[in-house]
């Protein structure tokens, strides 16, 4: 019999292997780790909640610079597109103006013209005297007096067709069309009017084409 002591033969390694871990003794002999106090969980729950604040203060300043962002964003925009709108106005109302105002000074050089020429039209009409005529200069002096009383004549009818002015009529009164004034009065009727109108404008046609017929039948006879 062998006199040599094995202390494995003791141990069951079964039972070793399901051992549970909370079983196990922990590293260097040194007790289990302890469950939190109430002190250290409340300061973790402060802790947590201060985070908690400066990530909200963060949320609160990101939000602040994304609203003056877009508030920038939206400044740009508008003054891209008022940018445009006012370079394509300006550019159509200098092009109309600078054309009015052409028109303007072709119209006021016009003026002056025709003002000259009734100036001196007057002054000539003016001159005319006929109690210095004689029986000799008579004649001479009467086609005189006729030609400048004609030029004068073609001079104020060429104003007058220039210048509605001249005419009375108001600067705005040649453009305005003719045949508006009719069609807004012959809107205003009913049917039964223009029906009868109607018929008031076409009885003088009927009634001579009805004397004209009469009259044909009558020289057959």
């Amino acid at each position: 019999m062998s006199s040599d002591y094995d202390a494995t033969e003791f141990i069951d390694g079964d039972f070793q292997s399901h051992r549970s871990p909370h079983s196990a003794v922990p590293p260097g002999g040194g007790q289990p780790p302890r469950a939190p106090t109430r002190e250290e969980v409340d300061a973790k729950v402060s802790e947590a909640q201060q985070k908690l604040a400066e990530l909200k203060r963060v949320q609160e300043e990101l939000e602040r610079e994304r609203a003056a962002l877009e508030e920038t964003r939206r400044r740009q925009t508008e003054c891209r597109t008022g940018r445009e709108e006012m370079v394509q106005n300006l550019t159509r109302g200098l092009g109309l103006l600078t054309e009015a105002e052409f028109a303007a000074r072709s119209d006021a050089e016009q003026m002056a013209k025709a003002l000259t020429g009734l100036r001196e039209a007057l002054q000539k009409v003016q001159a005319i005297r006929e109690e210095e005529w004689t029986r000799d200069n008579f004649s001479v002096e009467l086609t005189r007096a006729l030609t400048v009383l004609e030029n004068a004549r073609m001079e104020w009818n060429s104003a007058r067709l220039k210048f509605p002015v001249l005419a009375g009529q108001a600067p705005g009164a040649a453009a305005a069309s003719p045949t508006s004034a009719p069609a807004v009065s012959l809107a205003s009727h009913s049917f039964g009017q223009l029906c009868r109108l109607g018929l008031g404008l076409t009885w003088p046609v009927g009634v001579a084409v009805f004397l004209g017929l009469l009259l044909g039948l009558l020289l057959r006879r």
